[in-house]
């Protein structure tokens, strides 16, 4: 072979080599610079954190996050120390704004009520309480029976939906004094309502028997009902009240004393004269006017 012809294969080959290698370099360069994510540390939870929680500086730590941080997430502890926790946090998990209580509102059950709204308490028992199903995040129906006032005692009591879709705060046992002053367990359930709720639950809570029914949190309809009568439970048709009538009955026209009837005129008086002569008997009649005697 031709040494001028070695020579120039030579210098292709590596002129093609380098070119080669110039162009892998530029490409992978460009890719790793399109795939490069940025990384920042946010504040995530070192420990789970129940509802009601007042978060301390052992409560949080810093870990990176790829990409953009969320909506709400911080970039520093100091920014939720002191602040109640309104949802359950994990081990790791991101903490957010959403997560907890505002600023100085402090923590525990307070801390998870929203603006507008109260928390009522209910004395309840496992029965009462769905048998222990009734936990924090739940819905619940409240359900009242008693006897209603000017009720007839025949019909027997009556029980009525009092309140729908109630959310539950919190559920637990308290310590209370008995009437001899002796601590004993009470079941109590602190049940999310509007300030007007709050009064009627309390009042029903007072003077009549409560049950709470467990709804599907998805079941947000509101039904009307028109509660049940003891006596309709076994057959009986419920007699309706007279109404009493709002204008006033007209008494009577009084019957008129009947006219004494007319003294049909008497009749005239008569009168028989017998004349006996010997065997002969006359007998003669004779009336006189007017009936005199």
């Amino acid at each position: 072979m031709n040494r001028r012809v070695l020579v120039v294969i030579v210098c292709a080959l590596v002129l093609s080599a380098c070119a080669s290698y110039l162009v892998y370099r530029a490409v992978k360069t460009r890719a790793a610079v399109g795939n490069a994510v940025p990384t920042v540390e946010v504040v995530v939870a070192a420990r789970d954190l129940a509802v009601g929680t007042l978060i301390r500086d052992a409560d949080l730590k810093m870990a990176v996050w790829y990409g953009a941080p969320p909506r709400g997430a911080a970039l520093k502890p100091d920014a939720f120390r002191n602040r109640g926790v309104v949802s359950p946090i994990y081990e790791d998990e991101l903490v957010t704004e959403s997560r907890l209580a505002p600023s100085g509102s402090g923590g525990g059950l307070a801390a998870t009520i929203p603006p507008g709204m109260r928390a009522c308490a209910v004395r309840v028992n496992e029965v009462v309480g769905v048998a222990g199903f009734v936990v924090p995040g739940m819905r619940v129906d409240v359900l009242i029976t008693g006897l209603p006032p000017g009720g007839n005692p025949v019909d027997g009591p009556r029980v009525r939906t009092l309140l729908q879709n109630i959310q539950v705060l919190s559920a637990g046992v308290n310590f209370q004094k008995d009437r001899e002053g002796k601590p004993e367990q009470a079941q109590v359930v602190n049940l999310l309502v509007a300030p007007a709720q709050a009064e009627i639950l309390s009042l029903a809570s007072n003077e009549t028997h409560i049950q709470l029914v467990l709804r599907n949190p998805m079941d947000t309809q509101v039904v009307a009902l028109p509660g049940t009568i003891l006596s309709t439970l076994f057959g009986g048709v419920r007699t309706p009240e007279p109404v009493p009538s709002t204008r006033a009955e007209s008494a009577p026209a009084p019957v008129p004393p009947a006219a004494p009837a007319a003294a049909e005129p008497a009749a005239p008086g008569v009168y028989n004269i017998e004349v006996s002569n010997g065997s002969v008997h006359t007998k003669t009649g004779f009336s006189r006017p007017g009936g005199e005697q």
